[in-house]
């Protein structure tokens, strides 16, 4: 499932998400039990999507959650949509604004990825939320703002910055999509990782005899390239590994780049 953002009213979802005067953000509901607040519900909903993922995520759904009805939610959040952007917004809130640039840009750029990987494998619903139309909410913009900063000091033009911010981006999303892929995969089908592979590769080698004929580097590169680690699936070692040697391959380019200057 994939989600665009700004499909609901304009104004109301952007007050609701830089809190503008007047957006409700705050605002008391009637009756004796504590007053509802956006950021209450917003922080219910993403509880519910990190247990239950996105499709889960109802009015009513986090209305119980909070011992309240769906329709209570509205005086605070117009709809669904306008919650998902809230939530979305804040999740990326709990990523550090700022990289210590002591250890150079590239330490810093190193971190920062790793700290955006991390938070979309805590919450792999929020890569169903398409950056083609992004939420263009404050906890979204400082997390660019955080990777321009640790970028400041190399001298790259403005095309090049947006062309390797861009670039990064894909890279994270990509990594943390395969790995919480991986992690759902078992959940969803019933069918253990090992024995899934086991299976296919067994088949694999009776419809496909003359494979190593037919592939030979990929032959070499999987005899030669051996993943050790039986705690972690084959899919997920290798996601990561790729991520780590990939943004390292991508910095070399980046440094390069700079070098030229």
């Amino acid at each position: 499932m994939v989600v665009f953002a700004g499909q609901g009213d304009a104004r109301r979802s952007m007050s609701l998400l830089w809190r503008s005067p007047g957006s409700a953000a705050e605002r008391s509901g009637p009756g004796p039990k504590p007053a509802l607040t956006v950021d209450r519900i917003v922080d219910a909903a993403i509880g519910l999507a990190d247990a239950e993922g996105l499709a889960a995520v109802s009015m009513r759904a986090v209305g119980r959650q909070l011992g309240r009805s769906g329709m209570a939610l509205y005086t605070y959040v117009p709809n669904k949509g306008e919650l998902v952007e809230l939530m979305y917004d804040k999740a990326h809130a709990e990523l550090a604004g700022e990289y210590e640039p002591g250890g150079g840009w590239r330490r810093a750029v190193t971190a920062w990825a790793e700290d955006l990987c991390g938070c979309y494998q805590r919450h792999p619903w929020l890569l169903q939320v398409s950056q083609a139309r992004p939420v263009l909410g404050p906890h979204e913009f400082a997390v660019l703002e955080a990777l321009l900063r640790a970028l400041h000091g190399t001298g790259l033009s403005a095309r090049e910055l947006r062309s390797a911010t861009s670039a990064l981006f894909h890279l994270v999303r990509g990594a943390a999509r395969t790995i919480a892929d991986a992690h759902r995969a078992g959940e969803e089908t019933g069918v253990a990782e090992d024995a899934w592979w086991y299976d296919r590769s067994a088949w694999l080698d009776e419809v496909a005899p003359d494979f190593a004929e037919r592939f030979p580097h990929l032959v070499r590169m999987e005899s030669e390239d051996v993943f050790t680690d039986d705690s972690r699936p084959y899919v997920v070692q290798s996601a990561q590994r790729a991520f780590a040697d990939a943004l390292a391959m991508f910095l070399d380019g980046v440094e390069a780049a700079v070098d030229r200057r």
